[in-house]
């Protein structure tokens, strides 16, 4: 069974939870769960405060990684992480308070703020049949 780059967004977009991780300022690993929204483009969206580490870890280092789960299913991803205004900002929010209708609650918070993430490398393991299938998508596949 073959699976798509377009299998692959449907996979992604069914999981509303994400394991997050950023590197510290001492280069050492900080991961977070985190609630996401994921684009036609494969961009991963999430908010998060200012003040927290990994607003902190993405602002010095904006190379993040994440992993994505349903039973044996998984998505390695790995991008880079910006932090989108303007109207990019107010169609990537749209998305997001969609799936999390309590996120129109904490944009009143103080310091909380939205991360957009591009991918660079995506890598899916069905491990739950008679044989492991992977499909790893790279630059050119992710364009």
């Amino acid at each position: 069974m073959a699976v798509s780059r377009s299998d692959i967004l449907a996979f992604l977009r069914a999981q509303k939870y994400a394991v997050e991780a950023s590197t510290s300022a001492a280069g050492g690993p900080q991961a977070a769960v985190v609630g996401i929204v994921v684009t036609d483009r494969l961009e991963i969206f999430f908010d998060t405060l200012a003040s927290s580490r990994k607003h902190a870890n993405l602002s010095r280092d904006p190379r993040v990684a994440f992993v994505v789960w349903e039973g044996e299913r998984t998505v390695q991803y790995e991008g880079v992480a910006d932090f989108p205004h303007g109207a990019a900002l107010d169609a990537l929010k749209a998305i997001y308070f969609a799936r999390f209708p309590e996120g129109r609650d904490r944009e009143a918070w103080p310091g909380i703020t939205y991360v957009r993430v591009w991918p660079t490398w995506v890598r899916y393991g069905d491990f739950g049949g008679a044989a492991p299938l992977v499909v790893e998508l790279g630059a050119d596949e992710l364009r």
